[in-house]
């Protein structure tokens, strides 16, 4: 993990890097184009959105604009609730690529298990995967349970599943369960929203590795090979979350992030919610 370029390897042999801008909440066209452009000119490669984020055109804009060759970005969108089923999950894809004006997808995720529909939709995502239409397929907010559910009938098993996961919601078990199953563990809201930032503890260790509570969370996530998309639409933020390969936390640092575990989540829990 030595820069903006350094990536995990999923289970098919496709290559993710570790470190990607989120664009949830991003305002459609200029906010989103210039945070996005802004995340490419300071040598990102991997960009999350999703349909309900309503913002897929101005990431595909962006992309377009910087003129990154398409075959070094990493590009991930998610099929919302309302569109889970094999059909409208096929159609909510094709709506997506349009919007996003690229020709495949690096990985597709189910935005949530919705209950009785998942299954279905992953049989979607596995037709469009044949296909080569994505590079990838995963999951996104799927608990344990959900997980062994879906692998009971999965031709092809999720290479990654996108949760909650900051040091309040460290997700140790679902992490370890899917190390052992070969998906990738992605953190959404690494900053639990901006609640961490003041956190005593963690500014304590980033004042000794003069960095900000933010970087050093960041840090914790590579170290624990977690990949990990912070969202920000300032630009002199958007390279200074970036700014974590030039340190290491101490094993003991690491441990004293580990201890900060609530299981307190900032969003809404997969077994219980109602969109």
């Amino acid at each position: 993990m030595e820069n903006l370029q350094s990536a995990t390897t999923l289970l098919n042999g496709v290559k993710m890097p570790w470190f990607g801008l989120g664009v949830f909440k991003v305002q459609d066209g200029d906010e989103v184009v210039q945070s996005v452009k802004a995340a490419l000119k300071a040598g990102y490669k991997s960009i999350d959105t999703a349909a309900v984020y309503k913002n897929e055109e101005g990431v595909g804009l962006a992309i377009k604009e910087a003129g990154v060759p398409r075959e070094e970005l990493f590009v991930t969108t998610k099929v919302w609730n309302s569109d889970q089923g094999y059909e409208s999950a096929i159609q909510a894809f094709e709506t997506s690529l349009e919007k996003l004006g690229l020709e495949y997808i690096d990985l597709y995720l189910i935005h949530w298990p919705v209950k009785g529909k998942y299954k279905e939709t992953w049989k979607a995502l596995e037709t469009l995967y044949k296909e080569k239409k994505v590079r990838a397929i995963g999951v996104s907010n799927f608990h344990i349970h959900h997980l062994e559910d879906l692998l009971q009938d999965a031709e092809i098993k999720p290479m990654v599943n996108q949760v909650e996961l900051h040091p309040l919601l460290n997700q140790a078990e679902l992490r370890e369960f899917c190390k052992k199953q070969e998906i990738q563990i992605e953190a959404w809201s690494p900053l639990a929203q901006g609640e961490l930032l003041e956190n005593a503890a963690l500014k304590e260790i980033a004042a000794k590795y003069s960095k900000s509570a933010a970087q050093v969370i960041l840090r914790w996530d590579l170290q624990n090979e977690i990949v990990t998309i912070p969202k920000s639409v300032k630009e002199h933020r958007i390279i200074e979350n970036a700014d974590i390969f030039d340190f290491e936390l101490s094993a003991e640092d690491m441990d004293k992030i580990n201890g900060l575990n609530e299981n307190r989540r900032v969003g809404p829990d997969p077994d219980n919610f109602n969109f």
